[in-house]
């Protein structure tokens, strides 16, 4: 509020927000002495976006008729009104200037906005109307709807600047000024049908039926300040007897180009906006007025997505309402039948893109409309989830956006935190977009790109202090918009929602039984009873997953097992009772649903750990996630765990916990393909090692007492454990070996003996066994469970036989004194790598070879399908590598490794193996190893033989990634592969 006198000094001026001082001082100085009104009393209520150039607009009026402004700026309420809207507008105040006798709008009540039937009222009214005619059709009526029109824009105006919040006032003036549009429509049609009248009979006219339909914003009642008015014309006769259709259509197309000239045109009194019926069938090429059968044939037939996209906020705005109704009860059905069409989310998704495409690179950062976080990302998302759910659900069949926004959260499409998110931001930037078109009533979607118009949005707006602030405001609202129409617009379930047959689009009992057994269920029966157990009730949990289910199902049936699927899920969605990310999720994640119903359907191994643990499926949300976390990471969450827990069973319970937790993190990422099988195998291998490492610490702990402590203690993993090369389902071959370090060797021995008992007692887990095998020891089942390193030493240097030297070729220390692994380390380097090649022990382990071929392979079992004994298999492929470590490691460094693939690497590159070769036996031996994992991953259960059953043997196939119903490819393949490796192996193993 200014103060007397002292409102006139620069200083006070600076205060109320002027920038040009002096410029201002004076126009102030001219304006008081043509009002003869005190400056104090002028400047009183100034609250001007722009100060400067509301004084200067006032001023150029005062100068043409200061009794015009005169009774506005000795009301203080007027005043204040005056002072908003001169200085959130030039382009008003330019009208003003044209019409000072205008000015009076200003000086009424502001509290409300005018109705539709008022506006349409008045304007027809400033035409003299009767009966849908104006008096005249000259160019003076044309100014009269012009003058009118802008007399209700300055009265809007003053009531949205009025506002004290007025982005909450942004749906009720985009209405009030989609309403204005009509009724300016309808009076531009009165004066068209004045300016007919002289050359068409008034039968003709009378009987010709002339309906306008708003599309776009004018049809959903969201206009803003300055905007073409997007329209479709459609016309008839109310009498053929008077007019023919024919007659009619023509009658009516120079009523709508006179419609559009009185608006669009030039005249003394500028245009309003444009007309645009680029959007009538076949846009610019197509006829301007067509005939509702013409429509109605042109939409069934040729209309594509996007078309349909357009007319989902067709409304009657002008002409004969009628007929204007019939159109829309002609289209309706074919709007929100559209998405079920071929591609049409992902044409819209396309649009979408292209929209953004053909933006100018200079105004993409400022683009409030079209770039990307705008207004159109908004509008798309919207649109896009209310056609594809709109196909069942007629509560989404809006047309506004925050309309339609609310009923996709009432549906349970969108989540509550995302769609206020988006309510919020869209009135945002639509309080923007109003600003800035207002200010020169101007169509602009740009931000201000510069320090003073950023500094005047601000100011108009009320968002911010300052310039600065007013564009952190648009960058975070850019952001947050970006983020949520990025998640939901590319929503998978969109496509597959809108790719549903018809007859799967709802879930009724009466036909779903039929079609649950039709696309593959073998218990239609049971599935229907899971389905009606989530989605009976009315919470919204119970909504979300009757949205969800039709797609779910149909995915469960693309899978091995969808009546398994369908009842983990059940359980799943049942564990995680009422949280609120589960199905929110599910809903809205880049992939989430999908990814869920195929490890639940290919796998019950993951199927029944996620029952175990449900909140893993939060994972899905991120590939990341699916990741291995690392040996080092658990490690440290073993060791964390173990600080919080007194006692050796609580803390060890934690960790098998987190070893179930992680062997189904990368069963999910080995199942979506997230995961190679090398990857999978060191990640089991960290998995187990990191166990036993956290169960020999605890274990230890409570074994040994401190006046024993320099007892050394170690576990050496062997076989596949110690070539890194574990599977589901494998077990973990160990030796344990102690060193007493000056403890007594009894009480040594005693100790280490406690200590694989507790190791084997708390790492047992019924759930998901872990079985530590020492079958590899010295002397085998025959031989001590637990040995110090003399006895080993001694054992290996005098007694050891040829198969346990080819044993210790995969001996690697994981857990315990990294001394003691170190000593042992070198002491089956020792045996394994020999500088003498023992012949004899050669040819014994290529006799034992020939017996575990013939003895081992379980009774009744067609070797060619056993994966780790058959031919061609892993043994075969193992059993080759490490008779080659044994001759040559001594001399080829890169033969010593415990990996399997990396010594057979190092063979070839030293060139004892060809690369034809390697590749072959590689293959086999990566192919068995997969299929291994593979029916562990599918039945839950181990085995080493490749089933015969179709069903097993297609759904092995899927998850090795091949098409569906592939049983007899994956077969001959796996045939095919282990039968070249067989060769391989014959030539090079025995000669």
């Amino acid at each position: 509020m200014a103060r007397p006198d002292a409102s006139v000094s620069l200083s006070a001026l600076a205060r109320i927000g002027f920038s040009e001082l002096s410029e201002a001082a004076a126009s102030l100085a001219e304006l008081e002495s043509l009002l003869d009104r005190p400056r104090a009393g002028l400047l009183d209520g100034m609250g001007a976006a722009d100060p400067d150039a509301a004084v200067r607009g006032l001023l150029r009026v005062a100068r043409r008729d200061p009794e015009a402004v005169r009774p506005l700026v000795d009301d203080a309420e007027a005043r204040r009104t005056v002072w908003r809207v001169f200085g959130a507008s030039t382009g008003l105040a330019e009208f003003f200037l044209r019409h000072p006798a205008q000015l009076s709008v200003l000086g009424e009540p502001v509290s409300a906005l005018p109705s539709a039937d008022a506006l349409r009222s008045r304007l027809l009214a400033a035409v003299d109307a009767s009966d849908g005619v104006a008096a005249a059709g000259d160019d003076d009526a044309v100014v009269a709807v012009r003058v009118a029109y802008r007399r209700e824009l300055a009265a809007i105006a003053a009531f949205d600047l009025a506002h004290e919040r007025p982005e909450d006032a942004v749906p009720a003036v985009a209405a009030a000024l989609a309403d204005l549009a009509g009724a300016a429509l309808e009076a531009a049609l009165a004066v068209a049908r004045a300016r007919l009248r002289a050359s068409t009979g008034h039968d003709e006219l009378a009987a010709t039926r002339l309906a306008i339909i708003g599309m776009g914003k004018a049809g959903a009642r969201e206009l803003n300040y300055v905007s073409d008015v997007d329209v479709i014309f459609v016309a008839g006769t109310a009498d053929d007897a008077v007019v023919s259709e024919a007659r009619a259509i023509d009658i009516a197309t120079r009523l709508a180009r006179e419609t559009m000239r009185a608006l669009s045109a030039i005249e003394v009194e500028p245009p309003l906006w444009e007309v645009d019926a680029a959007l009538r069938p076949e846009g610019k090429q197509g006829a301007l007025v067509r005939s509702l059968v013409s429509h109605a044939a042109y939409y069934d037939r040729w209309a594509k997505g996007w078309e349909f996209q357009a007319l989902l906020k067709a409304r009657p705005l002008a002409g004969d309402p009628v007929l204007g109704a019939e159109y829309i009860a002609a289209v309706q059905p074919l709007v929100w039948s559209s998405a079920a069409r071929e591609e049409f989310v992902e044409n819209v998704q396309r649009m979408r893109e292209r929209v953004m495409e053909h933006i100018d690179p200079e105004d993409a950062p400022y683009q409030l409309k079209l770039g990307a976080g705008g207004l159109r990302d908004i509008e798309f998302t919207v649109q896009l989830l209310q056609l594809v759910h709109g196909l069942t659900d007629e509560t989404l069949r809006t047309r506004g956006t925050l309309e339609s926004l609310d009923a996709l959260v009432d549906g349970g499409y969108i989540g509550r935190a995302d769609a206020a998110t988006f309510a919020a931001d869209y009135r945002v930037l639509r309080l923007m977009e109003h600003r800035l078109q207002l200010r020169e009533l101007s169509r602009t979607h740009l931000m201000p790109r510069t320090p003073a118009g950023r500094r005047f949005l601000a100011r108009a707006t009320g968002l911010a202090d300052s310039g600065d602030a007013i564009w952190a405001r648009w960058e975070a609202v850019r952001r947050e918009v970006r983020e949520i129409h990025t998640r939901l617009f590319y929503r998978p379930l969109l496509s597959a929602v809108a790719g549903l047959p018809e007859e799967e689009r709802t879930l009724s009992l009466e036909q779903a039984h039929d079609r649950l057994a039709a696309i593959g269920f073998r218990d239609p029966a049971g599935a229907l009873r899971h389905i009606g157990a989530l989605t009976r009730g009315l919470s919204r949990k119970a909504t979300i997953q009757r949205h969800l289910m039709p797609i779910m199902v149909r995915w469960f049936a693309d899978g091995s097992d969808p009546d398994y699927a369908l009842l983990a899920f059940r359980r799943i969605s049942e564990r995680l009772g009422d949280t609120s990310w589960f199905l929110r999720m599910l809903r809205d994640s880049s992939g989430a649903a999908e990814s869920l119903t195929r490890l639940l359907s290919s796998s019950r191994y993951i199927g029944e750990l996620l029952e175990w643990i449900p909140e893993s499926v939060a994972w899905l949300d991120s590939t990341e996630r699916l990741r291995p976390r690392g040996a080092e990471a658990l490690d440290e969450e073993a060791r964390a765990i173990q600080t919080r827990h007194e006692t050796v069973a609580d803390a060890l319970r934690a960790v098998r916990a987190l070893r179930r937790r992680e062997l189904l993190r990368t069963a999910m990422g080995a199942v979506l393909d997230v995961l190679t099988i090398e990857e999978v195998a060191t990640a089991l291998t960290d998995i187990t090692a990191a166990t036993i490492q956290a169960g020999l610490r605890a274990v230890m702990r409570e074994v040994v007492p401190p006046e024993d402590a320099a007892l050394d203690f170690a576990v050496i993993a062997m076989g596949r454990f110690g070539g890194g090369e574990l599977g589901f389902g494998s077990d973990a071959d160990v030796l344990y070996v102690y060193d007493a370090n000056g403890v007594d060797p009894q009480r040594a021995e005693k100790l280490a003996t406690k200590i694989v008992a507790g190791l084997r007692e708390h790492l047992t887990d019924h759930r998901l066994p872990l079985e530590l095998d020492a079958g590899l020891r010295p002397e085998g089942r025959n031989g001590p469970l637990v040995r110090s390193f003399d006895a080993y030493t001694a054992y290996y240097r005098r007694w050891s036989l040829s198969w346990e030297a080819q044993a210790l070729l995969r001996a690697q220390g994981v857990a315990g004194s990294v001394k003691l692994i170190a000593r042992f380390t070198e002491l089956a380097d020792s045996i394994r790598y020999p500088d003498m090649v023992d012949l004899q022990g050669l040819r014994e382990i290529k006799r034992i070879k020939a017996r575990v071929e013939g003895e081992r392979l379980p009774q009744g079992t067609d070797p060619r399908r056993h994966l780790k004994l058959g031919p061609g298999t892993l043994s075969d492929v193992e059993w080759l590598v490490q008779l080659l470590q044994l001759q040559h490691a001594a001399q080829v460094p890169g033969l010593r490794t415990t990996s399997t693939l990396r010594a057979l690497d190092a063979a070839v590159a030293a060139g004892l193996v060809e690369e034809e070769d390697a590749e072959r036996l590689r293959a086999a031996w990566l192919l068995s190893s997969r299929l291994r994992s593979a029916i562990t991953l599918l039945t839950g259960q181990t085995s080493d033989v490749l089933p015969a059953d179709r069903r097993q043997l297609d759904a092995l196939a899927r998850l090795l990634g091949y098409p569906n119903r592939a049983a007899t490819q994956l077969e001959e393949d796996y045939l095919g592969v282990t039968r070249r490796a067989r060769r391989t192996f014959e030539h090079l193993f025995y000669g």
